[in-house]
């Protein structure tokens, strides 16, 4: 029975989430830092383009989205897990909407990488500065919401 399943296996499913949010939130906090370094300098000079995009696609393929891919799947696997979360709460409903939003994030990156690659970027540093910021009220939310679980 799944529910059976879930239940033994909780502690490697949460050890295994925490893990994969630790790796995502690593890109998602790095790969503007990049695009910061890209969007002022690294265009003026090949060498330094070629090399920023080859860091930003590993970046964003190697890490970023399995990463990203095992967040959403062990901790879907938390939620299906009995007795772990109160569905009356709205905590739950608070996480989902941080995590969805990190999750959109992620792709705008992942677009602005592309933006890169075909030399149509627009976005300024300071831009990516600022949008630098979004996972990290998105992670407040978060953590708040599962930890102290105010609502």
């Amino acid at each position: 029975m799944l529910s059976d399943f879930l239940t033994w296996c909780y502690p490697w499913t949460k050890t295994l989430h925490i893990l994969a949010v630790i790796s995502w939130m690593a890109g998602i906090f790095y790969l503007p830092r990049l695009f910061v370094h890209h969007a002022e300098k690294g265009v003026e000079q090949v060498h330094s383009d070629e090399m920023l995009q080859m860091m930003e696609l590993k970046l964003l393929r190697v890490i970023m989205n399995p990463a990203m891919i095992a967040t959403w799947i062990f901790g879907i696997m938390l939620a299906l897990t009995p007795g772990i979360i109160d569905w009356g709460a709205i905590w739950p409903y608070a996480k989902l909407a941080s995590v969805g939003g990190l999750t959109w994030f992620h792709h705008w990156l992942g677009k602005r990488r592309r933006d890169f690659a075909n030399g149509v970027n627009v976005v300024s540093g300071r831009t990516y500065r600022m949008m630098n910021e979004v996972p990290t009220l998105m992670l407040v939310i978060i953590v708040v919401a599962v930890v102290v679980r105010p609502f």
